[in-house]
């Protein structure tokens, strides 16, 4: 899976990283249906770290689309809000 972080870049996640994503995405949607900004803010660097860590970069040349697109650090909840869908940030 492809990930790209808005204003940082893409990553390659395996399949194992990505299953992760899931239970991570859960916990920002959550934070965010409670408007809970501390709680909102650590899921999201949380996230965004996961992705970091398990991710490999991939080339800025690389063409290819992104199948999950997340936030850059520092959004607000109502960024993240907008981007949301009926499925959450992950979708499928």
């Amino acid at each position: 899976m492809i990930v790209r972080i808005l204003g940082e870049g893409q990553f390659k996640m395996d399949d194992e990283a990505s299953a992760v994503l899931d239970k991570l995405d859960s916990e920002l949607e959550a934070a965010i249906d409670h408007g809970d900004e501390p709680a909102f803010s650590a899921a999201l660097s949380t996230l965004l770290a996961h992705v970091r860590e398990h991710g490999e970069p991939v080339s800025a040349e690389h063409l290819g689309p992104s199948e999950l697109i997340l936030p850059h650090e520092g959004s607000s909840i109502d960024e993240v809000r907008k981007m949301l869908a009926d499925e959450g940030l992950i979708t499928g």
